[in-house]
């Protein structure tokens, strides 16, 4: 407590200050962020601030209520970018697309024999889960063709796939 106690005008020493705080400072981020490494890494944050400024922080009446300050708005700082990294990963984490089961294979044999437009569609709508705007802006092409050709495409894989099975297609 000897940085607490010195006398205003007086220059305390870092040092000293730094062994009482740091301790406790480590304690407070920990509280608020839950994580000892970046806990010790705020604190560490804080206390270099505090070290470059310490000309004027020596002279406040409450240096150590500065520096609880500073470590609050550090460690809530973490917080706010922690969960928008967190957010961030989410949204672009590709999404895990299964491969063809065995009993999908046919299917996929019949949209591989699709002409490339007709694939391209397929793909980009279904697997991709696009809207019909997102696949026309990607083929560069209007969204009325993407939507015939899916039609086209689905007609074909109907008579592709009947033809596989031997049911008959309705019209």
């Amino acid at each position: 407590m000897a940085a607490a106690n010195q006398v205003r005008g007086r220059l305390p020493d870092f040092d000293d200050f730094f062994r009482d705080e740091f301790p406790k400072m480590v304690a407070l981020s920990l509280s608020m962020t839950g994580v000892p490494e970046v806990a010790r890494d705020l604190a560490q944050d804080s206390m270099s601030t505090a070290f470059r400024r310490w000309s004027d922080v020596s002279q406040m009446d409450r240096p150590g209520a500065w520096l609880r300050r500073v470590t609050i708005n550090a460690s809530i700082s973490w917080r706010r970018r922690s969960r928008s990294e967190r957010l961030a990963v989410v949204r672009l984490r590709p999404r895990v697309v299964d491969a063809p089961t065995e009993p999908d294979e046919q299917f996929w044999a019949a949209v591989r024999q699709l002409p490339a437009r007709q694939r391209a569609v397929m793909g980009l709508f279904y697997v991709e889960d696009r809207s019909v705007a997102d696949v026309a802006e990607i083929l560069e092409i209007a969204e009325g063709t993407v939507k015939a050709t899916l039609s086209k495409a689905r007609a074909n894989l109907a008579t592709a796939l009947s033809l596989v099975t031997g049911d008959e297609v309705w019209t």
